[in-house]
């Protein structure tokens, strides 16, 4: 048992050690490259123009490829290695042909070998997916080499994230906040809203990673900002608190008041109206 035991620690110890010198590594799919191209494709149909057309993926090997009728042969050729060369150098291929026309031509010579069909011609550019290059996609044969560019753009937009949607609150629920103070939106990795309601002093406030942005929407208060919260402990992740504030700069919030505490500044409400109402946006 106790062999048995020994070979299974070191199984589980050669397994960590493999996951700590190997990285998770996304590649586009065929549906993925399909869905490109075909956006791409209509696109260049809307726009009543020609073109070649090469999906590849992270380690630019040829995925998907289609010409359209009248356009001229070497361009399917043309486009891939445009696709190659931005999946491969995981930038635009226009950057490669800005670089040669200020004259540095000796870029060239990278073509041949492991970079065979180097292309610095614009009209490749990278497919990327939460920041991570999954492929590529290159367009040869358009009315204008700039128009290979354009539907090329187009193409890698398929794999943009949507745009966070707009986050609306009718006022019952506002108000209803503002009773129970409570977070009102959270989206924590970058920033959250919270409806603060105080009726009594609170204590000494850090929040190591969060600014605070306050606006003061009813009440007065004493608001003390700087010094040293005395007896700070952590209370969670990020957050520390104290039972007062030695030092620090005096502000006196009223209605229509705004002020920001950068994240590590010691913060306290020392004396609150009842009730005192105030916005808190927390920003990371």
């Amino acid at each position: 048992m106790t062999k048995l035991k020994t070979l299974a620690s070191l199984l589980l110890a050669a397994a960590s050690i493999n996951a700590a010198t190997v990285a998770d590594r996304q590649s586009i799919t065929l549906e993925g490259a399909r869905k490109a191209l075909a956006r791409t494709i209509a696109e260049a149909r809307r726009l009543n123009t020609t073109g070649a057309f090469a999906v590849v993926d992270e380690g630019g090997n040829l995925l998907l490829l289609e010409r359209l009728d009248g356009t001229f042969a070497a361009s399917s050729n043309v486009a891939l290695g445009k696709a190659r060369t931005a999946a491969l150098f995981q930038k635009p291929t226009r950057s490669f042909e800005e670089v040669v026309n200020k004259g540095r031509a000796s870029m060239i010579a990278l073509s041949g070998g492991a970079l065979d069909q180097f292309t610095p011609l614009q009209g490749g550019v990278p497919l990327l997916s939460a920041g991570q290059v999954v492929g590529a996609i290159g367009v040869s044969g358009a009315a204008s080499a700039a128009q290979d560019e354009e539907l090329a753009t187009l193409g890698a937009k398929t794999f943009e994230a949507p745009p966070a949607p707009v986050t609306f609150f009718a006022h019952e629920k506002v108000e209803q906040a503002f009773a129970q103070g409570a977070v009102l939106f959270d989206q924590s990795e970058k920033y959250m809203v919270h409806a603060s309601r105080r009726t009594q002093p609170g204590m000494a406030e850090i929040h190591t990673e969060d600014a605070d942005i306050v606006y003061v929407l009813d009440g007065t208060a004493t608001f003390v900002t700087g010094g040293k919260a005395l007896d700070a402990k952590a209370t969670g992740a990020g957050e520390m608190r104290g039972r007062a504030i030695e030092g620090g700069e005096v502000h006196q919030l009223k209605k229509g008041d705004v002020v920001i505490v950068p994240a590590g500044v010691p913060h306290w409400f020392k004396e609150v109206s009842d009730p005192f109402l105030y916005y808190v946006v927390k920003a990371r």
